[in-house]
């Protein structure tokens, strides 16, 4: 089981690697990482296991965060209209995206940053994302709304980015022009 102790901090070397596709089929480490990956988001969401472990709550994971420079996440949140949205997926890629721009109004947060860091993060309010499951199947995901941000986040990790590195550094708490204000 991973706890927060795997996952590493801003400043590792690893977080701003590009990470590596991710060979198909997926091999048997490969999906056990994923497992342990979605394990971790899904404990750290039960508040008894997340205080028992002292797991630090999140909705998403990139393998690069526990050091692993491979191109795989975990995601696991629930929409404004409250339905799950869970995934475990190799090699995601953003297809296509809006004009239009959204962000969270409360900012964003990340497993691998300690520190409360304030400002607006600009993101894509809709996008089109290709990835495979890990079961091997093919996916091709229409987002909008939290889990579009959510989605934009986790596959920054695999691209080297953080999500402090989108916030206007001039204006961090100016909202971002045009952009859809999305409330958690």
């Amino acid at each position: 089981m991973l706890t927060t102790d795997d996952i590493i901090k801003d400043g590792h070397p690893t977080l701003r690697k590009v990470a590596s596709e991710v060979k198909l089929p997926l091999s048997n480490e490969d999906k056990e990482t994923l497992e342990k990956m979605m394990e971790y988001v899904q404990n750290s969401q039960d508040p008894e296991v997340s205080a028992k472990y002292k797991l630090r709550p999140g909705i998403g994971l990139a393998a690069p965060q526990i050091n692993i420079s491979k191109r795989m996440i975990a995601i696991h949140v629930h929409d404004e209209k409250g339905t799950l949205h869970s995934y475990s997926l190799v090699n995601p890629k953003i297809i296509s995206h809006s004009v239009e721009k959204s962000y969270l109004t409360t900012g964003e947060g990340c497993l691998s940053v300690d520190e409360n860091i304030e400002g607006f993060v600009p993101r894509y309010a809709r996008i089109t994302v290709k990835a495979t499951s890990i079961t091997g199947e093919e996916l091709k995901l229409r987002l909008k709304g939290l889990v579009a941000v959510v989605f934009q986040h986790e596959i920054d990790h695999l691209n080297g980015i953080m999500f402090y590195d989108h916030i206007n550094k001039q204006n961090p708490s100016t909202p971002p022009e045009d952009a859809t204000p999305i409330e958690r």
